[in-house]
């Protein structure tokens, strides 16, 4: 079948491309049917592990495309905004190539983010507020320094390096029909969805975000950019509120459907990943089996992958959220 093209920012050469500059320990990541997470769900479940990588989540797929090619530009720093997962992948990724790498994020953060942070050497700015007030602060520090800004979402590389997750889907899941994504500020789900409705067209892409951070599905649903005036969800990793339009853009091309899940399917989603699993997943990452709580009947039958794209938890918030 010939790959179907898409008039997105996105471009599947480059994304193989990726491939060669990313570090192997965050590529080719587990992908297996979980038979008792579906038996429990009522349908075929196929995992999608992110986790299972030095930063614990699937970002560093991005800042090694970031950093790789900062370091042969001849540059020596970068900047970022981060709920968390994306500082500690920047911190990392730089860590290896030599840059200095600041990172601002918000004292709500959890906490063991922000200590993964400080311990991989990044220098790190906490701000009040949310993460909005974050990227806000970020940008400030990149014009007073003149290094460059990362926007997750907005800098095609962060939608790139998560699209070589849709590679490996693509050439390692027999017969799935759906894929459910954790949607935040849309890099993954826009880099996902490229590459399989490109390559796999048949595919059904559902985004997956949490009731009380509602922007990016308001605006999917309303095709223009819909804004918030809070956040309100345990899933930080996916708390935006200004959509960016051009990622709005791509997700309106590559996106089936676009749902909503409470904060009780999220805990329940940790809850059962963690006892039929064995996984320990952070809010984020349960997105996509909390919209199979929210409907059974949809995906019964179905074979389902599940994206688990993040493991980094506050340990006492973890036990409370998932403690029977």
């Amino acid at each position: 079948m010939e790959p179907v093209v898409l008039n997105t920012r996105l471009r599947l050469d480059r994304i193989r491309a990726a491939r060669q500059v990313i570090d192997p320990q965050f590529l080719d990541t587990p992908l297996y049917r979980c038979d008792e997470l579906g038996r429990r769900l009522g349908c075929t479940v196929s995992v999608k592990l992110e986790t299972a990588n030095p930063v614990r989540s699937f970002k560093a797929r991005a800042t090694e495309l970031v950093t790789s090619r900062l370091a042969g530009q001849g540059r020596d720093a970068v900047v970022c905004a981060s709920a968390g997962n994306l500082g500690q992948a920047l911190g990392w990724s730089g860590r290896r190539r030599g840059l200095d790498v600041t990172v601002v994020a918000s004292r709500r953060a959890p906490a063991a983010k922000l200590d993964r942070i400080r311990a991989l050497g990044a220098e790190l700015e906490l701000v009040d507020g949310d993460f909005e007030a974050a990227r806000e602060r970020a940008a400030a520090v990149a014009r007073r320094r003149g290094v460059r800004l990362v926007e997750d979402s907005l800098d095609i590389e962060t939608c790139e390096g998560a699209a070589t997750i849709g590679l490996e889907l693509a050439a390692g899941a027999p017969s799935f029909d759906t894929v459910l994504i954790a949607l935040g500020g849309g890099a993954m789900a826009t880099g996902v969805g490229h590459v399989l409705k490109t390559l796999l067209p048949a595919v059904e892409v559902i985004c997956v975000q949490p009731l009380g951070a509602p922007a990016m599905t308001r605006s999917w649903h309303e095709r223009r950019v819909v804004t918030t005036e809070s956040a309100d969800t345990i899933a930080d990793g996916v708390a935006g509120r200004f959509p960016i339009p051009v990622v709005l853009d791509d997700l309106l091309q590559v996106a089936d459907d676009a749902v909503l899940v409470r904060e009780a399917s999220i805990v329940a989603g940790m809850r059962m990943l963690l006892e039929h699993a064995g996984l320990v997943a952070e809010p984020s990452a349960a997105l996509g089996v909390a919209a199979v709580l929210e409907d059974r009947d949809r995906f019964a039958g179905r074979h389902v992958v599940t994206i688990v794209c993040g493991g980094n938890v506050d340990l006492d918030a973890y036990r409370r959220w998932t403690r029977a």
